[in-house]
């Protein structure tokens, strides 16, 4: 049954983190580690092939430590340590998976926090929290990636071996090769946020470098103007890179997430 898990608790300060693992309806366990403390609570929505053991996701967790906040890091299936293989995934599975995780273990407000995937996923998931959305931060957000940064730049023969081999490798600067997956790129067009009106009823904020060699600056602009809501700011970094992890980016994040954690 979804929902069903299994934790421990981890000593971490004066206050108690419980991890654990949340387990799908097909088996497949999905990791998280959960500080309990006053709401709203933040969630942690990592980008791809990232995992909650990132240096935002851990340095949002020292922070939510550090003033008594909730927080939720989780990973979705294929990532981390969670289980499943990561070319199995999708858009769409993956936001299932972070939302079955935040229903098992939050309740009340939230303020998602999304890293470039992550940012997508957690306006997916905007969707379906309605009331209980209290704010919203994209760091390099990548709302429809799948389509505007990795099918629209594929050439014919790349889109051909796509199609017919169901995969394509393509190198990357994070590690080993990308496996991009005909079933990633189909799944993302039934999961598009740009194509149709995206009403959020809280404050958003939107982190962006403009040396992002993955995400282009202009893209937070789209969103922006995209987005129907009276309180949307974007931030660009003139010096930023994708990944905004400098001691400097990161203090950034915080002071972002803490005006939003004050408004609420």
């Amino acid at each position: 049954m979804l929902g069903l898990y299994h934790a421990r608790d981890d000593l971490e300060g004066p206050l108690m983190q419980q991890s654990g693992f949340i387990t799908r309806p097909d088996g497949l366990r999905l990791a998280f580690a959960h500080l309990p403390g006053r709401g709203p609570s933040l969630v942690f929505l990592p980008g791809l092939r990232s995992d909650m053991q990132g240096s935002k996701a851990l340095d949002l967790h020292e922070f939510c430590e550090s003033r008594g906040q909730a927080m939720l890091r989780l990973d979705y299936s294929g990532h981390g340590a969670s289980d499943g293989a990561f070319e199995l995934g999708s858009i769409g599975e993956w936001a299932s998976d972070a939302m079955a995780v935040i229903t098992a273990r939050t309740d009340g407000p939230l303020v998602l926090v999304g890293s470039s995937m992550g940012g997508w996923i957690g306006l997916l998931l905007a969707r379906q929290l309605g009331a209980r959305l209290a704010g919203y931060v994209g760091i390099a957000a990548a709302p429809d990636f799948t389509e505007r940064l990795m099918w629209d730049s594929m050439g014919p023969r790349e889109r051909e071996t796509l199609l017919a081999k169901g995969e394509l490798r393509v190198p990357s600067d994070y590690g080993e090769d990308m496996v991009i997956t005909r079933k990633l790129i189909e799944d993302g067009r039934r999961n598009l946020v740009l194509d149709a009106p995206l009403p959020l009823p809280c404050p958003v904020r939107l982190l962006q470098g403009q040396r992002d060699p993955d995400v282009p600056w202009e893209l937070a602009l789209t969103l922006a103007a995209h987005i129907d809501s009276p309180d949307v700011q974007t931030i660009l970094i003139k010096d930023g890179d994708h990944r905004l992890s400098r001691p400097a980016d990161l203090a950034l994040l915080r002071r972002t997430v803490e005006a939003i954690l004050g408004e609420n």
